[in-house]
């Protein structure tokens, strides 16, 4: 981990915590995929996009806290830029 100064247990937590994170987010996705490609649901793909940017969020604030050796709130706004983003594609295609 690049993060010296950061708790080895709370580091591990975490760890385990986005592990599980991604485990769950990413069954959503796949089942979301499933939707859109058996029913070829315009709404459904937009679903399936907004959770592919959360999930991806959440994994690239990790990665880059971890391996670029960023302060720990640049990885809470990359995630929460993701997040949004991915909010704002559910809420579109529950809109529909």
């Amino acid at each position: 981990m690049a993060h010296t100064g950061t708790d080895p247990v709370l580091a591990l937590v975490l760890l385990a915590v986005k592990a599980l994170m991604l485990l769950a987010g990413g069954s959503v996705l796949y089942y979301a995929v499933k939707a859109y490609r058996r029913t070829a649901d315009e709404s459904l793909g937009y679903l399936a996009a907004g959770f592919g940017l959360v999930l991806f969020g959440s994994a690239v604030a990790g990665l880059v806290y971890e391996l670029l050796d960023v302060g720990l709130a640049v990885g809470v706004i990359i995630e929460s830029v993701f997040v949004l983003l991915g909010f704002v594609l559910i809420a579109y295609s529950l809109r529909r």
